[in-house]
């Protein structure tokens, strides 16, 4: 069963078509009632959109009692139909919650994120969060995750919208069944130029119980706070989480920077490193072995640590398995991955990795992208005091300048003992150092006081 957008709204669309014909004709509730044989109170139940599915025998009568001809009274009929689709719609969406999409790809590594982002939502503590980093990281197997744990453990229905032309890797526009055009509709309101129908007729279907909406792959995002705000006041327990390239930038949200996994260290068991254990896992699938001798786990580490723990870079390069061993993969990333970037997801061609971090630098502004050339020309090791040295800035403004750098995925921290406590990603210093004219890099220099 689809229905528009206004489906949700329709027993309130059909009751002001009950009041504009009443007030043509210059009839009272009272008169309107002696001609239906309707009873008054239900007549401005209709009126006021409460009676929400009213019978077929009392449409009929109300369109006798107003003296509809006949093109009048099948629109009538079809305001009347709707407003009983979108009772049936939000029945449904209580009795059966519908659920996120399925995905075959394993989460590895993620359980802190996924405790956190459950909890803040599923308590009610934050009512938005943003999932934001360096595409390729992970951001929407995280919120599968988290979708799938809250419908679990708290009954909450996930409404689920992916974004027209998102790389997202979960099988497109898929929102759920019955429910797609209602969310579609309240996304275009909230995210692009709906009409404003939307966001009411989402409200109608998710009422004032707990829901999930998720928004996948939103890119750039430019949220209308009107309607944002309308939402989450007309649907007092509903929670909205979005994956995207940027936070929306709106009062209340919760910015989520998703890191890339943990390589592993100098110091411990590289095999425990999440980084690790997720490229073992593919590589298992790809070459339907196991590689955990301790050599084979002392060169995937140091594979890990070339493409920076990115999920979708150690997917890509696990492909390559089916021709390569390790070692000789290793050979292939040792100058750097750049070498690979143009195929790392194998006979798909589809990794996303050169888009993504094209898309990243390109929309920095022009100082910021020169001193992430600066910044990439060394070993991409930095702290906040040498942003200071090269751009003039104040402390708080550098800061300003590496938070938005953390929060694009292009610079992680760093908690290696000796360490410059920032660093630019691996993948990140290949791209400025191939394809210098492409991307807003330039040649490494100093940058300017006047940024």
């Amino acid at each position: 069963m689809a229905v528009d957008t206004a489906a949700g709204a329709g027993a309130l669309h059909f009751g002001m078509m009950v009041r504009r014909h009443r007030i043509r004709i210059g009839l009272t509730q009272r008169e309107l009632a002696d001609f239906s044989t309707i009873s008054v109170r239900a007549i401005r139940d209709i009126e006021q959109g409460r009676a929400r599915r009213p019978r077929t025998d009392t449409v009929r009568l109300l369109a006798d009692g107003l003296r509809l001809g006949p093109r009048a009274r099948a629109a009538f009929e079809t305001a009347a139909n709707r407003g009983m689709a979108g009772r049936a719609l939000k029945e449904g969406f209580r009795a059966e919650p519908p659920g996120p999409p399925a995905v075959l790809d394993p989460i590895v590594g993620r359980e802190r994120e996924a405790a956190v982002i459950e909890d803040e939502l599923g308590s009610g503590a934050e009512r938005l969060v943003t999932i934001v980093g360096l595409g390729g990281v992970g951001k929407t197997r995280l919120a599968v995750e988290v979708a799938g744990r809250l419908r679990a453990t708290a009954r909450f229905p996930v409404l689920w919208y992916t974004m027209p032309g998102s790389s997202a890797r979960t099988g497109g526009d898929l929102v759920g069944g019955d429910f797609t055009d209602v969310t579609r509709g309240c996304v275009e309101d909230v995210f692009g130029s709906g009409d404003g129908q939307g966001v009411g007729a989402f409200a109608e279907l998710a009422g004032d119980g707990p829901a999930l909406l998720v928004v996948d792959g939103l890119g750039r995002p430019e949220p209308r706070p009107d309607r944002l705000a309308r939402l989450l006041r007309e649907c007092p327990d509903l929670r909205l989480l979005v994956t995207a390239d940027e936070p929306c930038g709106v009062r209340g949200e919760r910015q989520f920077l998703l890191a890339p996994l943990e390589a592993p260290g100098p110091d411990g068991d590289p095999a425990d490193a999440p980084a690790v254990r997720l490229f073992h896992a593919l590589a298992d699938r790809t070459a339907r072995r196991a590689h955990r001798a301790p050599a084979e786990t002392a060169l995937a580490a140091e594979i890990c640590r070339r493409l920076d723990g990115v999920p979708l870079a150690l997917r890509a390069a696990a492909s390559w398995l089916l021709i390569y061993d390790l070692e000789t993969l290793l050979r292939c990333l040792a100058a750097g991955p750049a070498e690979l970037l143009d195929h790392l997801a194998g006979t798909d061609g589809d990794s996303g990795l050169r888009e993504a971090l094209e898309r990243c630098v390109g929309r920095l502004p022009a100082a910021d992208a020169e001193l992430l050339a600066v910044l990439s020309a060394g070993d991409g090791g930095f702290s906040l005091d040498d942003v200071v040295a090269l751009t003039g800035r104040s402390l708080p403004a550098s800061g300003r300048v590496v938070r938005d750098l953390l929060l694009r995925g292009l610079v992680r921290t760093s908690q290696e003992p000796g360490r410059p406590p920032f660093r630019v990603l691996e993948m990140v210093r290949a791209t400025a150092a191939r394809m210098p004219e492409q991307l807003p890099f330039g040649a490494p220099r100093r940058v300017s006081h006047g940024l």
